[in-house]
């Protein structure tokens, strides 16, 4: 049985990768996760968009729609927890929501998680005809899925009749293979509300946020926690970052390079105030300064996990392997 909260994740935020054609992407991605799983990695997560995301590339690079992507993986991994990171609460019904995760826990032999998000990407609401309400309003759309889909995880039947959504003695059979249900993560970091969900009803928190703001994130989410009274260390709280990891430092900034060039950019070129963005952005070097930043920065204040994507080489499956025996032993 796969445990309740994120220790090491990998996280696949990219689908179009130099040499791989369409007709061999599932095979590469598939590969990627299973190699994540054997080099130390406890949680693979896909992202729920349908564009590419501005920072990673074209809207019109490839995106594989998540659930049917976690499925595949399901069968193809055998220890690996599985997750979106994170479901935009927008873009699916929150009890046929519920199935889906359910499904994927059966399918997976007890080994899904419920990443839940409000939201966010304007763009592509537009282009497949999703509404698109101001925060405050998907943040309330959120709130309230999550007296459906919790409870359906849980497999009870809940009636609802709210401003968004409604149930009737909603039924979710097969039942979930993990006692309580999947386990609900629920990414960002907003301190007065997002973090409030978090502590009344999450299992996981993973916060995006620069490094620097990871202890405000930390205090907030345990005001929330005391307040409700609930024990701050029942819920887990993973980091999520972007990593360019080599064995040296000069190599793994020739890959960061690398990526750059393949957007049209020369670091060598790019304005001070943009290489300092993207120095705080991604994290960058070799095996040792690496999980001596994770450490000092990231564990030793807190934090109980951490998630990467590798968005240089995260389709090299050496790369893969490297992240994974490399920050297993930091977090193993």
């Amino acid at each position: 049985m796969t445990g309740r909260h994120t220790r090491l994740g990998f996280q696949i935020p990219n689908f179009t990768y130099p040499g791989v054609e369409d007709e061999g992407l599932f095979e590469r991605v598939a590969s990627m996760a299973e190699r994540a799983e054997s080099s130390g990695f406890d949680t693979v997560l896909v992202m729920d968009h349908f564009y590419q995301l501005p920072m990673l590339g074209p809207p019109e690079w490839n995106m594989l729609e998540a659930y049917t992507l976690l499925g595949a993986l399901a069968a193809r991994t055998r220890s690996v927890r599985l997750s979106a990171l994170v479901t935009g609460n927008t873009y699916r019904n929150p009890a046929m929501l519920a199935k889906i995760v359910t499904s994927l826990d059966v399918i997976s032999g007890g080994r899904a998680v419920a990443g839940l998000g409000a939201g966010w990407f304007e763009q592509e609401h537009r282009g497949y005809g999703f509404e698109f309400p101001p925060l405050g309003e998907r943040l309330d759309r959120l709130e309230e899925a999550l007296g459906i889909i919790g409870p359906m995880l849980r497999d009870e039947q809940p009636s609802v009749d709210g401003r968004f959504y409604r149930s009737e003695a909603a039924i979710n059979r097969p039942a979930s293979l993990q006692t309580g249900g999947p386990p609900i993560l629920i990414g960002g970091a907003g301190e007065r509300r997002t973090l409030r969900l978090v502590a009344q009803h999450a299992d996981e928190s993973n916060l995006a946020c620069s490094v620097d703001e990871i202890p405000r994130k930390l205090a907030a989410l345990d005001r929330h926690c005391a307040d409700l009274g609930r024990e701050r260390s029942e819920v887990g709280v993973s980091w999520l970052t972007s990593l360019v990891l080599a064995p040296t430092r000069e190599q793994a900034e020739a890959e960061r390079n690398a990526l750059l060039a393949r957007r049209g950019m020369d670091w060598n070129t790019l304005p001070d105030h943009v290489k300092e963005n993207l120095s705080r952005a991604i994290l960058l070097g070799d095996p040792d300064s690496v999980c001596e930043s994770l450490q000092t920065r990231v564990l030793d204040v807190g934090v109980d996990g951490v998630i990467v994507n590798l968005p240089a080489n995260g389709h090299d499956l050496d790369a893969v392997a490297l992240a994974g025996e490399t920050l297993g032993k930091l977090l193993g």
